[in-house]
């Protein structure tokens, strides 16, 4: 009997088999490769089902699976045969939920795993024990390419910013007009027809005060410049990070020296810094004190299936990946409640939402 899961829950899936049949894994370059000279040796696995905890422990030929209801040995050779079955009927399928492949599901009972996704409260995907069993875990995420990658922000509308419109004064029909120009997700059309009329959106807060509070522990002034990042998306079709963060230098929003910029990387330095939060947990609504979390690494799944490793102990490494890999996406306006003019207090506000993800290739 077989049945269905999404490319993100194989890719989990995958990754974690990969690492239990390769005992190891190769450290990812800035470039999202492989780099070749860095390679962590992988002693043991924790990872959580509905029903406790298993420990997968690597041994010389086999898995030794330790839990309060198991305690038995599995060939790792076998780990790698249904890996490469996953691998193959993920990159095979044209649609997002693939058909467990044959002999998948026998070997997942087997090995008394039940959830695809790991039930952990932390965030984590499972966590990692490097050169020895009894070394200290490491929480890790799972991002894969194989399928849609959960993004680093979704944060709803705590992750919007709020623009004055200023210039012109619009009467309310002018302002209905604006409000029903173009398709519901067509902000930009919205905020080009504002311009045309002779109105100006200009940059006035972060509209949750946690978030905003969040982002004052990067810089003081973070929510302007992702603000101004994130109109450089819609209006000039900028998505990426890198991108972005080199249009912005150009814009400067901080009206900053040009040492700071060309000689100290100021701009490339904070960003990197918000996505390093990003990475270690740091969330819009949730209060952020600048304190790790318990995710201190990413395992991220090629297209090819290779597994590469970055770690919060590998900082500037792991910041530049981030940085070179990632970028701004459109949410939903219904969902995230922007793109739109509202009034507020007598003054209208037009709302842009920050989300950020990984590059899919």
């Amino acid at each position: 009997m077989s049945f269905e899961a999404t490319k993100r829950e194989w890719g989990e899936l995958y990754a974690f088999f990969r690492l239990l049949a390769d005992g190891y894994v190769h450290a990812g370059t800035p470039e999202a490769g492989k780099d070749e000279t860095c390679r962590f040796p992988v002693a043991m696995i924790q990872r959580e089902e509905h029903d406790g905890t298993r420990r997968y422990i690597i041994e010389k030929e086999y898995i030794h699976i330790q839990g309060d209801e198991i305690d038995k040995r599995i060939p790792r050779e076998d780990f790698a045969t249904v890996a490469e079955l996953i691998l193959n009927g993920v990159r095979d399928s044209r649609t997002d939920d693939v058909t467990s492949p044959d002999g998948v599901e026998g070997f997942l009972d087997e090995v008394a795993i039940y959830d695809l996704e790991a039930k952990t409260d932390d965030r984590t995907d499972f966590s990692v024990a490097f050169y020895s069993e009894d070394a200290p875990l490491t929480g890790m995420c799972v991002r894969s390419r194989l399928g849609t990658m959960f993004p680093l922000l979704d944060g709803g509308r705590s992750a919007n910013f709020k623009f004055e419109q200023t210039g012109v004064r619009f009467a309310v029909p002018t302002i209905n007009k604006i409000n029903a120009e173009g398709e519901e997700d067509d902000v930009l059309r919205r905020m080009l027809m504002i311009e045309r009329l002779g109105g100006v959106l200009k940059y006035s807060d972060v509209a949750d005060k946690v978030f905003r509070s969040n982002l004052s522990m990067i810089d003081l002034h973070m929510g302007r410049l992702l603000a101004e990042m994130t109109r450089l998306m819609w209006l000039d079709d900028i998505t990426k990070v890198s991108d972005l963060t080199e249009a912005i230098k150009s814009l400067n929003p901080l009206k900053i020296k040009d040492e700071l910029i060309n000689k100290h990387g100021f701009y490339e330095y904070k960003i990197k810094e918000f996505l390093l939060a990003l990475a270690n947990g740091m969330r819009p609504a949730k209060l952020y004190r600048g304190t790790d979390s318990a995710i201190a690494g990413l395992l991220f799944v090629t297209g090819d299936g290779e597994v590469l490793c970055y770690q919060r102990a590998f900082r500037q490494t792991f910041a530049d990946f981030l940085f070179q890999n990632t970028r701004f996406e459109r949410g939903s306006t219904e969902k995230d409640k922007y793109g739109y003019l509202e009034r507020e207090n007598g003054t209208y506000y037009f709302k842009l939402n920050l989300k950020v993800g990984l590059l899919k290739r």
